[in-house]
Order: C-alpha cells, then sequence, then structure tokens
C-alpha cells in the first residue's frame, strides 16, 4: 500500500515539472519573440504611383494581303497559244498577257459577214418588189376610179402593196441583227487577245502555254492569273466583338510579321467590318469577329515594282532604309492603337483589383445574432456591389481605396481619381491580393533583392 502511495506522489511530482517547464517555455518564447502574439503581418511588393502617358491597344492576328487583286478570266474558250509573262514580272496596264487561239472565233465572223451580204440582197430584192408593188397598186387604183375593175381587185392590190412593205421592213431588221451577231463575234475575237486591266505584279500564274481554258458569260471561266499591287499590301485580322467598339478608321498600328520577328512596321486601319465572322454557333464555344484591314504604310516590295513607281505615292524612301519583302499569306500581328492618355497617373494593372462593398458593408454591421429580424433579412438579400480599389501603404498598414479607372495598356492602367501620384500601392502576389489582403492589415513590403522591410 504504502508503495503505491510512494509511486503516485512521484507521477504528480514529474507532471508537475513538466508543466511548469511548458509553462516556462511559453512565457519565454512569448518574452523573446518567438511566438508573435499580435497580429499576422502579410507579406506584400509595393509600387509607387507614377505619371505615364498610357496608350490602350487592341491586338490581334491575321494574313498579309494585296489591298487590290485582280483575278483574269477568259470571257471565251479554247486553247492558249502564247503565255507573255511569267509569275513575279510587274506588267503595266495596257501589256499584252495571253493569246488564245482564235481561229473559230474569225471563222465565225467569216460566216457572218457571209450572212449579212445575203440580208443586203435580200434587202434589194424586197426593195424591188416594193416597187413594182406600188406601180401595180396605182394601176388598180386608177381602174378602179373608172369602176373597170372590181372591190376585190382593188384591195388584192393594196394588200400586195402592205406585204411587201412589211417584208422590206423585216429585211432591214434581218440586216441589223446579222450586223449585231457580227460585233459580237468581233468581241469575242478580240477577247482571245487578254491584256492587263491595271499595272501590278503577277502573284499567281495557273496556266501554261497550250493548256485549254473555258470561259463563258454566265458562269465564272477558268481561274488563269491574278494581277495585284504588292507595294500596297495590308493585313486582314479579325477582332472580337469586345474589343471592335474601341477601333475606328484611321487608328494607327504597329505591325510584326512572323517572317521579320525583329522589326515593327506602321500601318493604319482603313476598313473595318459591318457584318460578323461567327464560328461555333450555338456551342459553348462560340465567337464573334470582325475583320478588320491595316494598309502597311512602311516602304515594301521595291523590286517588285520599282523604287521609282513607288515613290511617287509615298514619297522618297532614303537609301539604306530596310525594305520588307511581303508575300500574300504570311502571318502577321498587329497592335492597334485606339486611345492615348498623356501624362496621367498609373499603376501597375495588377494592382487594380475588385471588392465586394456589400459584402464589406454586411461585416461591418453588428453580427446577426444582435440585429432584429428586418435588418437581419434585409442584409442578406442585398445585391452584390463590386468596385475597383486599390491598395495603398501607410505606415505598415494597407488602406483600400476606392478607384476610378481610365484606359490601360499592356503594363499600367489609368488612375482617374482616389489616388494620388507617389503613393506606394500594393501589387502582389495576387493570391494575398485578391483574396486575402483587406482594409487595415498589416503589411510588411518585399524589395526587389527580396528581402522584407517592417514599415
Amino acid at each position: 500500500m504504502k508503495k503505491k502511495t510512494s509511486a503516485t506522489k512521484k507521477l504528480l511530482k514529474v507532471l508537475g515539472i513538466g508543466f511548469l517547464i511548458v509553462v516556462v517555455l511559453g512565457f519565454l518564447a512569448r518574452t523573446l519573440g518567438w511566438m508573435d502574439a499580435g497580429e499576422t503581418a502579410h507579406t506584400v511588393e509595393v509600387e509607387p504611383a507614377d505619371i505615364r502617358t498610357i496608350t490602350q491597344t487592341v491586338s490581334a492576328s491575321g494574313k498579309i494581303q494585296p489591298e487590290t487583286e485582280v483575278i483574269i478570266r477568259p470571257d471565251v474558250s479554247g486553247e492558249v497559244i502564247e503565255l507573255k509573262v511569267r509569275e513575279g514580272d510587274f506588267v503595266r496596264e495596257g501589256e499584252l498577257l495571253l493569246r488564245i487561239k482564235p481561229d473559230i472565233y474569225q471563222a465565225q465572223i467569216d460566216e457572218l459577214n457571209a450572212m449579212l451580204l445575203t440580208q443586203k440582197s435580200r434587202f434589194e430584192q424586197a426593195r424591188a418588189s416594193l416597187y413594182q408593188s406600188e406601180v401595180e397598186y396605182e394601176k388598180q387604183a386608177q381602174l378602179h376610179e373608172r369602176n373597170m375593175i372590181s372591190d376585190l381587185e382593188y384591195l388584192q392590190a393594196k394588200n400586195n402593196l402592205e406585204s411587201e412593205r412589211a417584208n422590206l421592213k423585216a429585211s432591214e431588221y434581218q440586216i441589223e441583227s446579222a450586223r449585231a451577231q457580227l460585233r459580237r463575234a468581233e468581241e469575242e475575237l478580240e477577247q482571245t487577245v487578254i491584256r492587263s486591266p491595271k499595272n501590278g505584279t503577277i502573284s499567281k500564274l495557273a496556266i501554261e502555254r497550250g493548256e485549254r481554258v473555258l470561259g463563258q458569260a454566265q458562269t465564272a471561266g477558268t481561274e488563269m492569273m491574278r494581277i495585284a499591287r504588292m507595294e500596297q499590301m495590308e493585313v486582314e485580322v479579325e477582332v472580337n466583338e469586345n474589343d471592335i467598339v474601341n477601333v475606328s478608321v484611321g487608328d494607327t498600328a504597329r505591325i510584326e510579321a512572323d517572317a521579320y520577328p525583329d522589326r515593327l512596321f506602321e500601318g493604319v486601319v482603313t476598313e473595318i467590318a459591318n457584318s460578323a465572322e461567327i464560328t461555333g454557333t450555338g456551342t459553348a464555344e462560340q465567337v464573334t469577329n470582325y475583320n478588320v484591314k491595316i494598309r502597311i504604310h512602311s516602304p515594301h516590295n521595291l523590286h517588285m515594282t520599282g523604287r521609282e513607281l513607288v515613290e511617287e505615292q509615298i514619297g522618297e524612301v532614303p537609301e539604306g532604309t530596310f525594305v520588307a519583302n511581303f508575300k500574300p499569306g504570311m502571318s502577321a500581328t498587329v497592335d492597334i492603337e485606339t486611345e492615348t492618355a498623356f501624362n496621367v497617373v498609373s499603376v501597375p494593372i495588377q494592382a487594380v483589383t475588385v471588392r465586394d462593398f456589400a459584402e464589406l458593408n454586411r461585416a461591418d454591421a453588428d453580427t446577426l445574432e444582435t440585429e432584429n429580424p428586418e435588418n437581419r433579412q434585409r442584409r442578406s438579400s442585398s445585391n452584390e456591389d463590386y468596385r475597383r480599389v486599390v491598395f495603398v501603404v501607410e505606415d505598415g498598414i494597407a488602406q483600400m481605396q476606392e478607384v476610378t479607372t481610365g484606359i490601360a495598356d499592356n503594363r499600367y492602367m489609368q488612375i482617374m481619381s482616389g489616388i494620388s501620384e507617389g503613393q506606394e500601392v500594393v501589387t502582389g502576389s495576387y493570391r494575398i491580393l485578391s483574396r486575402i489582403l483587406e482594409d487595415g492589415d498589416r503589411v510588411e513590403i518585399r524589395s526587389a533583392a527580396g528581402s522584407i522591410t517592417r514599415r
């Protein structure tokens, strides 16, 4: 019995000593700062609001193509017997491009000439018959006045005269018809010789000498070649419906072609489509885009047209200037400058976040247990009220400031009201800034070198 009492006393003594050690260690940890008894500080990154010039841009991708490209198709069918150009050649308006074998069309002209002569001969016969009918009618009319012939004979002579007059008229119309057919055949013969409708470069040649081409007036004939103004290139891009409202004709653009990744070219918006290009209709992936055309202003393709011709349009090109060689179908990316704000207060885009002010107002109110049922129901049913805010750091405290924003570029956003130049705003991290940080929280600033500054 005494052994059990002694063991119990020893156990109690050990437990008491252990508890005392824990209390002492806890006191020391709190005193020496091993355990933070205060509010936890968030480690953040800051950057001062500064005066900048902000240019809002709309980015899009597309293909390079000639502004003007003419497809040459024949109006008549036949064999190509002469081809005077090659792909890449520069041609001027009226220059001979090719000839189609004219034998069939020349034979038609000969046939129609003979038909025309035949109709003219018939016309002379009809005129002679009309003269004879007029003489016969005058004779019968005189006899009828003297009652020497019957009314029937007189009417028969009169009808013969009218009939010959109609025959003569019909002969005139047949001559006109033959002449019209002859003119058409002569036009078809002229169409066997195809000339350039304008100055340009042969951007595509789809035929060779000896091939047969099909030409029809009702449907599109064989595509033989294309003539393009290669010194007048443009980029056609697709702009999303959310951005197209910011784009206007005349906006400047910076163009980067995949073929020249280290160079930027100047351009200007010349055309904006009114009808949309919709893909994935009726699905979750439905996208609505609008085609926009940007003319390339920087000199290009001088070797295809001659420097003198281009200088007439865009002015003198200094010697040594880099001149790109653009080809239809090249990929390009454009940044369309839609609006510029000069010398405005701006902060990094990531510094601007949103908060639900309706939720903040509910959190600031007394707890629901102390509210009457009417107030509780009103706060629970209030609508969301999202506003843009930034967090300004003052004396180690993050203060939430509601701001009014303007335009933005790829890095910075214009601040129209809410903060002033020089104030330090929280820029990261994204997790802390978007979800955790609240008004009045303590913060520790992480420097660019990674060290933490206490303020």
